[in-house]
């Protein structure tokens, strides 16, 4: 087959000029210049390729060239046709420039200027995954699954998910206005945000009450696993655990490493995670090691729309391997992996590479992870009821001691999150029913 075109202008002449070469002797593409065995049975190698369809390319190239109401240069619109041919893959895989390149590194090292939210698409809609903790759209009261229709007046029905990401982020101490529709109201909310530094810490815990600990892992970092270890340590020494709750809510995942790590702290032997993709080296397993600092703790893991990833390789793992109670609501389904592949010209590609299984081989991947125990997001209320005489009452009565200040926001946190205080009275059932067995 030969290709054959009329009518084409300078620029659209040199591009296929330089097209023609590759197509007609079958010239292999660098990227995927992998051994012939990479390819699956019965698929034409990647070095062959359909000539019609670069034929329509360079006729629509052309068409742009000569008719597009504005001049476009022959570099924007190869760099689009990448840019389009990464995004209609799935929402995650992306060609990024130079900026949005530096820009994915910045983030995953921790410290940004932005508003602090994961961000994702679903029905060509963009959506919060999850607002980070304490950052100014968790402040703000952004919600997971909340859909951001506009970023600074401009809609975002035609934007891609790397742009939305470089609209947001920004120099610290400048403002953004996002709108968002939120599910179940009829109009969008419009927020102001000021942008900070983003650099969150990924793991806090606390006492809840004596014995029963609580672990938050806000996002996956390269030292989460050591901050939750250290954490974990300093509550034994406060005082043995009884029972502990692991926070996932609203984390959007991160560093796979760090993952398994985290599960690893709870588990003594078994598969935690493992990966397939096309290649072979996406093919990965990682198993628990035999120490632990928490083996034997009764365990209920809190999740819900917001928790995503890395975030469901844990409570899948633990889940599967009947370590912990999953309790709250169904997880965001973002199962896939993506990998980083740098470019010659300090451009790169974020490419969706393989998916991630739980140990019993559930692919998290557009499924989530469902709870044992369904728990919807509430709080508690005191019911209206016959007015009856009690001690405080009597006159005389002895004064109580003032509970200490710490003690005070423990109790109006739990009274603000029903999910945490389910959690914890589920963890007192717990050793109840341990204690009855033994």
């Amino acid at each position: 087959m030969t290709l054959s075109v009329t009518g084409v202008l300078a620029p659209a002449k040199r591009f296929l000029a330089t097209l023609l070469p590759i197509a007609l002797l079958s010239a292999p593409l660098p990227l995927f210049a992998q051994p012939a065995s990479s390819s699956a049975a019965g698929e034409p190698p990647f070095d062959q390729l359909p000539l019609e369809d670069i034929q329509t390319f360079a006729e629509v190239f052309e068409r742009i060239k000569r008719a597009y109401v504005e001049e476009v240069d022959d570099s924007t619109l190869l760099r689009n046709a990448m840019r389009g041919m990464l995004s209609e893959l799935d929402p995650h895989s992306a060609y990024l420039d130079e900026e949005e390149y530096q820009s994915l590194r910045e983030s995953t090292q921790g410290e940004f200027g932005g508003i602090g939210i994961e961000v994702g698409t679903e029905n060509g809609q963009l959506m919060v995954i999850t607002p980070i903790d304490d950052t100014p759209a968790s402040r703000a009261g952004l919600l997971s699954r909340d859909i951001i229709v506009a970023i600074d007046g401009t809609p975002t029905d035609s934007m891609s998910l790397q742009e939305a990401v470089t609209l947001m982020r920004g120099e610290p101490d400048t403002e953004l206005r996002i709108s968002i529709l939120r599910s179940g109201e009829d109009s969008p909310r419009e927020f102001i945000l000021t942008r900070e530094i983003i650099r969150s810490e990924s793991v806090k815990h606390e006492q809840l009450e004596p014995g029963y600990g609580y672990l938050r892992v806000s996002q996956f970092q390269s030292r989460t696993t050591e901050q939750a270890r250290e954490a974990l340590e300093r509550m034994a020494r406060e005082q043995p655990l009884e029972g502990l709750i692991l926070d996932l809510r609203n984390n959007p995942g991160g560093v796979l490493q760090a993952a398994v790590g985290i599960a690893d702290l709870f588990l003594d032997e078994g598969l935690i995670v493992y990966t397939e993709g096309r290649l072979s080296d996406t093919a990965m397993s990682f198993s628990a090691s035999p120490t632990t600092p928490a083996g034997d703790v009764p365990l209920v893991v809190l999740i819900n729309g917001g928790s995503a990833s890395a975030a469901e390789i844990v409570a899948g793992a633990l889940q599967d391997q009947r370590r912990g109670v999953i309790m709250g609501t169904a997880s965001f389904g973002k199962g896939s992996v993506q990998q980083i592949m740098p470019l010659g010209n300090g451009e790169g590609l974020k490419l969706t590479t393989a998916l991630y299984y739980t140990p019993n081989g559930r692919s998290i991947q557009a499924q989530g992870i469902e709870p044992d125990v369904d728990v919807v997001r509430g709080r508690l209320e005191v019911a209206e009821s016959r007015r009856e005489i009690r001690e405080a009452d009597l006159e005389g009565h002895l004064s109580a001691q003032q509970a200490p200040r710490d003690r005070q926001e423990m109790t109006e946190r739990l009274l603000n999150d029903y999910q945490l205080s389910e959690a914890l009275n589920l963890l007192k059932a717990l050793n109840v029913v341990d204690r009855q067995r033994r």
